[in-house]
């Protein structure tokens, strides 16, 4: 099963990377190729959905439960592979409810907010699978620097949080500006 799951997490990574590459063409080109990656992505997003969820099975297959929640670097893997899994799945409803509106106005900037975002989320995850597998990558060191011990941390640090908060309530008055606008 180690096998079906180191095989499967690349079909998400590989898509999620060229959904980022979409995003940012779609929201930010124009003329052909921006349409072009403006159709394509909904396609996209629906097949690494569909991969992300096979890999994160497999996954939860692979170890016994009491070792995936005894390691702090397996539960931050499962973490993040469940917020990139979370991230992406938001891109794929904001793409499918607003189709070529989401690459306009301020959802442009959601759209490309939320596409970096889910790309580092998928790297960071790519990056503590591979020290799960036992091939760490210097991406490490960068998350290192940031205040993360991928062995042995296990939360989210101080900065992180307010960040995270930051982002939250800018949403909210985003998404209240947005709604009052379409009333």
């Amino acid at each position: 099963m180690t096998g079906i799951h180191h095989m499967l997490v690349h079909f998400p990574v590989g898509f999620w990377a060229l959904a980022v590459l979409l995003v940012l063409v779609g929201a930010l080109g124009r003329g052909r190729p921006a349409e072009i990656a403006q159709a394509a992505l909904l396609p996209l997003l629906i097949l690494s959905l569909l991969g992300a969820l096979a890999a994160i099975v497999t996954g939860f297959l692979v170890w016994p439960w009491q070792a995936n929640l005894y390691s702090p670097l397996a539960r931050n893997h499962i973490l993040m592979s469940l917020w990139s899994l979370g991230v992406w799945a938001m891109v794929a409803v904001l793409v499918w409810h607003a189709g070529t509106a989401a690459f306009t106005g301020a959802r442009r900037w959601a759209l490309v907010f939320l596409a970096l975002l889910g790309g580092g989320l998928f790297a960071i995850t790519g990056t503590l699978g591979g020290h799960l597998a036992g091939a760490p990558t210097a991406f490490s060191k960068i998350l290192g620097a940031l205040g993360w011990n991928v062995y042995t941390t296990f939360y989210v640090p101080g900065w992180v949080l307010l960040v995270l908060v930051l982002i939250g309530l800018g949403c909210a008055v985003l998404g209240v500006r947005i709604g009052r606008k379409a009333a």
